[in-house]
């Protein structure tokens, strides 16, 4: 009885993915300053962070 020897397959790498561009608005970070108005006249008092709603806090652009 003879047994034929398969040939070994080879594996393929996979080129490393690109990093993803940082988000224009926030500039990668994930937060954005707002100023903050006080009163009916609007002064202003400071500046507050939040979430970018561009990136969603991810700090990466959107594919979209």
């Amino acid at each position: 009885m003879t047994t034929a020897k398969k040939a070994a397959t080879r594996r393929k790498t996979t080129a490393p993915k690109p990093d993803p561009a940082p988000c224009g608005t926030c500039k990668g970070t994930g937060e954005v300053s707002r100023t903050v108005r006080v009163g009916r006249k609007q002064r202003l008092v400071g500046q507050q962070t939040g979430v970018c709603l561009a990136c969603l806090g991810s700090g990466e652009a959107p594919t979209d």
